[in-house]
Order: C-alpha cells, then structure tokens, then sequence
C-alpha cells in the first residue's frame, strides 16, 4: 500500500472520532492528540511520551520533576515529591530521598514512604500482590538498575541500584505514584491485581494537579482541576483529551471548533491556520526522529559504511520545506555547542556523491542496489508527520540508489515492538525502526541504545549494538557523580557514536502545536513536555 493511499484512509477513519465532540464551556481546554487511543490512566501510560504529556503529568507526581516554566532555557530536573536526594558516599548503589510533608492523594489518603516503596514494587517485585506486568514494560525499561525501595521513616527512603548509577535521578521523573489506598478498595471487589488495574485505571488516584472524571477508551478522558494540589493549582477548570491520530483530522477539528489545541498540526495547513487567527508555537527541544538501525548478523546496516553513506544522502533542508520549516536539522543526537557534543570527525550533511561512493565501497552499485524495510508508524507520540516525512525518505534516497520498504504499523504496536529487538517476529525482517526519542537526559540519548547491558528486553537497545569500547565510556558516565566530569565522558559518547553513525539522524522536532486564540498563558518548553497547570481559557 502507498503511503499516500495509506494517509487519505486514515484521516477518514479518524474523522468520526469528533461525532460526540464536548461542549465548549468556560474553563475548559480541549487537546486533539496524535494518540490513537487515551494513554494508559493507571498511572504508567503507554502511548510513549505523549503518555506522560496528557495522562501521567497531569493526573500524577514523581520523586522528580522537569522545570516546564521557561520558553527560555533548557527544562532541567527539580524536586517534585521528594524535596531533596543523595547517593550514599559509602554505597554508591543506594539513594536517599526526603520525602514532600502535606501531599494527598486524589482519594484523601497520604502520600509517604510506604507509597513510593509500594509503587517501586509494582514494577519490580513479582511477588507483591499490586505487581502489574504492563507496567513493567513502559517503566522498567526507562530506569533499568532500579531494584529496590526501602522505608527509612514515614518521609524518607531509600532507592538502590544494581550498579553506581548517576542517572537514576534523572530516570525517576517517569515513575508516577499512584494511590495504594484507593488501589486496596478496588481490590475488594475484583478477583485479580489485573482486574483491579483496570478498575483503577477507570478511577485513578494520583497526587496531580488534575483528577479525572470521565473515561472513555479510545474517544476521550476527562479531567477537573485538583484543588487539594500540593503545589500551584490549575488555572484551567477541565480539561478533555481527544485521540485524533490523523494530522488533517486534528486541523479540522481545530477549525471547526471542536477542539482549542492540536499537537503536530498538519504543515501545509499553517498558513491557512494563521490566516484564520489561530496560534502557532514551536520551540526548541531533545527530540530526535531518527532511523535506529539493526546490527544482527545479516543486516546491512552493520556496516558503518552503509550508515554513513544513508546520513550522507539525504536532503534534511528540502525534508524542511516540506514540514514548513517545523523542524531543525541535526548533526547528531545533541547539537553544536552541547556539553555533550564532544568532536566527531563524522559531519553529517547533505554529500550524495560520497554517499554513493561509500555505499559502492561496501558492494551496492546499480547492478546491485541496496534494499532497506523499516517499521514506522501512521502516527504517534513525537512522530511528528511520519507517513510524508518517511515517503520523502523513500524517493530522496533512490537517488543514492538506495531503495526503501515500509512496514506501516499502528503506534502503540511500534512502541512495543520497539522493547523486542530487530531479531523478533515483530519486526518483520525490519532493518531499521521509526520511533522518534527524548534527549534531555543521557540515559535516554544514548545509554539505553548504546549499552549491551540495555539490549531487549531490558531497554531499547533494539538493534543489540555491542561494543566493548562504548560499554566502557557508559560506565565511565554512570560512575561520574560531578557534573563535569559526567558532561566530558558523554561528550565522549556522543563523539564516539555520531563516528559510528549509530543512528541515522534525521531530524530534530520543534514540536509545533496550534490551538485557538482564546488559549491564553500557555508556555512552550523547550522539553517534550508541558505544564497544562499554565494555560487558561479566556
């Protein structure tokens, strides 16, 4: 099926997704996502980050949070439901968190140090009653050497890690806490920890600024300002999240007024959008919408000749045009200038002569050109605009005699399949993958891919690189508690891997969004992530 054909049927799928749109009240914001489904409620979402965006940020806290205040400068790690945390100078494998006094949970119970030990165990411990398995893939993955908590008193615990780890801090942000409290009511009445979750998740309990009132699957969920919020409360009153995974569905929905905010709006529309009063913001941010490619015996892209010559050969300024110009090219994971950029000797840049040249190199001529499938996505969480961004793909790299083939599949799917490795069945013989990354932080830059330790499924090593060489500068990283010194062994990293052309580097999201004039007080970090405690409708 052509990507084209692919996109119209799409966005006629998604269109009836609208037919019970909300009535517009004051007070109340409406976010058209490019989910396909709401993300998990239970606490863990799935739906990748766009998860955490509409469903774990607002309806929850973690130990540590992103500073999502500033349009300005990069977000960084803040205290969030701890207020303070060390590593153990005599155990570097254990850290000790103080804990926030006053905070409760939506259902009134309170947040304390069994909490976070319980909500540690739901994802680590196979023999605690609450263990959920589907929690475990969508968390475990992002703070691998996580093991266990342990109470020290009512507000303090104790985190340890399978090895030093300088990260976990950072890796924190993504375990939300939810309510053992109102998680133990609803086991009364269900036969299994399953079942409970999922009753759970029809009635979450978090410490967020935001509880919800209303469920829906696959159509919308439904949230009212928290007023017992231990910090800044909403200015909003409600919100309603709507799954709109086709891109021209999402702009009409905006139009027509059955929505006031739209993620990725659809390039060729902008104009039309900005003609009509609507708001267009964009900032930078660590995203990166790569290729990740497979180094499995029998892949061609475990050749760094072959990696290097597709970075070589495509036209990221005409992918640019194409986008409206919502988006920055990029010269590897973190730009120019990063404390992480190091000194590769690989520039990426337009160069199709020298791709071609090394592709002929490494045996593919026009006698015998080079076929590639790649998994991607319709949609999804920080996939920008993947059907005419992967078919510009498509015909840009002919002209390096490179021939590509797609395997379409639905987001989620492609998430998951993302935690089984290039070897699995479900990739499908796939070379290369298509989901878009976070880079705020090193474990999610390059850790998780570049590790050995991390290949599936534990992490998202998904094409089970193995490098001796990069095992070693990931630990030099891991050990280095100084940020300076942490900083000199991921510029290191980054160097090293931008050299091997681990990825192919694409482009890097500025994540543009449109939402009505009336949206007032909205701040667009330069994060994957936003503050929906900021907006208000006027």
């Amino acid at each position: 099926m052509r990507l084209k054909k692919f996109l119209m049927t799409a966005c006629l799928v998604a269109l009836p997704v609208l037919g019970a749109s909300v009535a517009h009240a004051q007070g109340t914001l409406r976010i058209g996502m490019t989910a396909a489904d709401i993300p998990l409620t239970h606490g863990q979402p799935d739906q990748g980050f766009e998860g955490n965006r509409f469903t774990g940020i607002p309806l929850y806290d973690s130990l540590t949070m992103w500073d999502l205040s500033s349009a300005d400068r990069p977000s960084v790690v803040i205290p969030g439901l701890a207020t303070e945390w060390a590593v153990d100078a005599n155990d570097r494998t254990r850290w000790v968190f103080r804990l926030r006094r006053g905070v409760k949970f939506h259902d009134g119970s309170d947040f304390n140090a069994d909490a976070v030990v319980w909500n540690v165990r739901k994802i680590l411990d196979r023999e605690a009653p609450h263990y959920d398995p589907r929690q475990v893939g969508i968390t475990a993955t992002r703070m691998p050497t996580l093991r266990r908590a342990e109470k020290i008193d009512d507000h303090t615990v104790a985190l340890f890690t399978a090895e030093p780890d300088s990260l976990l801090p950072i890796n924190l942000t993504n375990l939300f806490m939810a309510s053992p409290t109102q998680w133990e009511r609803l086991r009364a009445a269900n036969p299994s920890a399953e079942a409970t979750w999922n009753a759970f998740a029809r009635e979450p309990s978090g410490t967020g600024p935001f509880r919800m009132t209303r469920f829906v699957p696959r159509e919308r969920a439904e949230y009212a300002r928290f007023d017992g919020y231990w910090s800044d409360k909403a200015k909003l009153d409600r919100i309603v999240v709507l799954p709109i995974p086709e891109a021209n569905a999402r702009t009409a929905a905006l139009l027509s007024n059955q929505v006031d905010w739209i993620e990725a709006p659809s390039p060729d529309a902008i104009p039309q959008l900005r003609q009509r009063g609507m708001v267009i913001t964009s900032n930078a941010q660590p995203h990166v919408w790569p290729w990740q490619p497979c180094f499995a015996e029998g892949s061609p892209l475990r050749d760094v000749r072959v990696r290097q010559a597709i970075n070589l050969g495509i036209d990221r300024e005409g992918l640019r045009t194409l986008l409206g110009g919502m988006m920055s090219v990029p010269v590897g994971t973190v730009p120019r200038g990063h404390p992480w950029f190091g000194n590769p000797s690989f520039n990426i840049r337009t160069d199709k002569a020298e791709a071609r040249r090394l592709l002929a190199e490494a045996g593919y001529t026009a006698q015998r050109p080079l076929t590639l499938k790649v998994q991607i996505s319709a949609s999804g969480s920080g996939q920008m605009q993947p059907l005419p961004m992967n078919e510009f793909l498509q015909q840009d790299l002919k002209q390096i005699g490179v021939n590509v083939e797609f395997d379409v599949v639905e987001w989620n799917t492609l998430f998951a399949n993302w935690r089984q490795g290039c070897t699995h069945a479900s990739a499908r013989g796939a070379h290369a993958t298509n989901v878009s990354f976070a880079a705020m932080d090193p474990f999610f830059a390059m850790v998780r891919f570049w590790d050995s330790k991390m290949a599936p499924p534990v992490s998202n090593n998904w094409g089970f690189f193995n490098n001796p060489r990069f095992d070693a500068m990931i630990a030099e990283a891991r050990n280095s508690f100084e940020p300076a010194a942490r900083d000199a062994a991921l510029a290191r990293l980054h160097a090293a891997g931008v050299d091997e052309a681990l990825f192919i580097w694409i482009a890097h999201d500025v994540s543009p969004r449109a939402m009505s004039p009336r949206v007032r007080g909205y701040v667009q970090p330069q994060s994957w992530f936003v503050d929906l405690r900021l907006p208000f409708i006027q």
